[in-house]
């Protein structure tokens, strides 16, 4: 399985003063280097459920304490973020079903460029 890296570079662009373009930076290299990672240990999980729940917890304790950095609409889409990565899990009986969850990912992008402007 495989999900687009979350394309965050348009942060850089997006955000405005030159403190916050440092934190928007960080940001998008920090959410870009959880998702590769999550999207790396896909690859190995194939359709075992807790390998794939265990995969999401941890990128959404990453995404957690990324968020703790922040404070405001930044933090709140961090957590959005993380709460998506901790909601993941296989249904044994429908195991497409979890592309939804990983489908949702790419909505996190719009919204953290949103935080960051």
């Amino acid at each position: 399985m495989t999900i687009a890296t979350l394309s965050l570079a348009g942060l850089t662009t997006a955000c405005g003063a030159l403190g916050q373009a440092v934190d928007c930076n960080e940001v998008a290299n920090e959410v870009t280097k959880i998702s590769s990672e999550f999207s790396s240990s896909m690859a190995n999980v194939g359709t075992d459920p807790k390998a794939f729940e265990a995969a999401g917890d941890e990128a959404a304790k990453k995404v957690k304490d990324l968020a703790g950095k922040y404070d405001g609409e930044l933090a709140s889409a961090l957590n959005d973020l993380a709460a998506t990565f901790d909601g993941f899990a296989i249904d044994e009986k429908n195991p497409t079903g979890a592309m939804e969850s990983v489908n949702k990912l790419q909505g996190f992008t719009t919204k953290i460029q949103s935080a960051c402007s």
